[in-house]
């Protein structure tokens, strides 16, 4: 057998962090800090995999009951590869990597791809063998993104509400303290029986373990939040986390008028994504949602979950 498989503990998570870092597709939402603030709900099944001592690939999962899950605490979570491993070695390590959870009588790999454009350099190898592998397509979400290299205008609509917005002297900051704007999304989003993936102290604490990467935004008119946007910084890609505007905040176009600003700040990055706009397991396409992100110039791309059977 050319590679080892190693079950993560914690001793490895110096190792394992550095790897994310100088990976070709690596994340910091892979990086140990940030997948185990909610450890007590996903028990961690991740793998380590080496290849003459040495890591070649990671591939961050959890257990649920029969089910190895990559991984149900991130929006995706394949494997991790770094720039020397070859296709053959990806097939490889796939069939290893379903040795070893087979053997250990699980049943299936929910396997949530990482989209193209969060790599670093190019990674869909995996995507090769989980067609190898006769992984079964079950679940495709739509997500829309703006190319920073050649953005579309916004809509004429959109366009007024930015100078409208201006006019009125509402400004940008960025704010290190997210309670205030916390209050506001869970007053918004309980509107429709919803609430925020994160609490106000996950939220803070990963704020505190990576600033950095997490910032939020906020429009503000004479000291009043009339909207804000948490951004998750991945370097080449800016992905806009959590948006909401206080009704008044809704009829200025608040939200327009940060998202122009980040357009602006970071257009020396490479895509600014909004996310997904599709429910119901990627059936049910939220025509009005996604309207409001193409009328900002953003198109698609997918989000795509596989299921191996074992």
């Amino acid at each position: 057998m050319k590679f080892e498989i190693i079950k993560y503990n914690n001793s490895y998570k110096e190792i394992w962090n550095s790897f994310i870092s100088t990976s070709k597709n690596g994340l910091f939402f892979f990086e140990r800090d940030f997948m185990e603030y909610h450890s007590d709900r996903f028990k961690d099944h991740s793998l380590i995999i080496l290849k003459n001592n040495k890591i070649t690939a990671l591939f961050p999962a959890n257990e649920s009951e029969k089910q190895i899950i990559s991984h149900g605490g991130l929006t995706f979570g394949a494997l991790i590869i770094s720039h020397t491993v070859k296709t053959s070695e990806v097939l490889e390590i796939f069939s290893e990597i379903k040795q070893y959870y087979s053997e250990l009588s699980f049943d299936e790999i929910i396997y949530k791809a990482i989209p193209h454009i969060f790599h670093k350099y190019p990674a869909e190898e995996d995507l090769y063998a989980l067609f190898r592998n006769d992984a079964n397509l079950y679940r495709r979400d739509i997500s829309s993104v703006i190319d920073l290299s050649q953005p579309i205008r916004f809509s004429e609509t959109k366009r007024q509400l930015v100078r409208k917005c201006k006019e009125n002297n509402v400004t940008v900051t960025e704010n290190t303290n997210f309670e205030e704007y916390w209050g506001l999304l869970t007053s918004v989003l309980q509107k429709f029986d919803a609430k925020p993936v994160h609490t106000i102290e996950e939220i803070t604490l990963l704020k505190e373990k990576f600033p950095e990467n997490i910032r939020l935004y906020e429009a503000q008119k004479d000291g009043n939040i009339l909207a804000g946007i948490v951004i998750f910084d991945f370097g080449n890609v800016i992905h806009t986390q959590y948006m909401a505007a206080s009704p008044e905040g809704r009829k200025a176009g608040a939200l327009d008028f940060i998202n122009h600003f980040l357009l602006d700040t970071f257009k020396d990055r490479k895509y600014y994504s909004f996310g997904i706009s599709t429910e119901k397991q990627g059936t049910y396409l939220n025509e009005g949602l996604i309207q409001q992100k193409e009328n900002m110039g953003a198109r698609g791309i997918t989000l795509d979950f596989y299921s191996i059977k074992l």
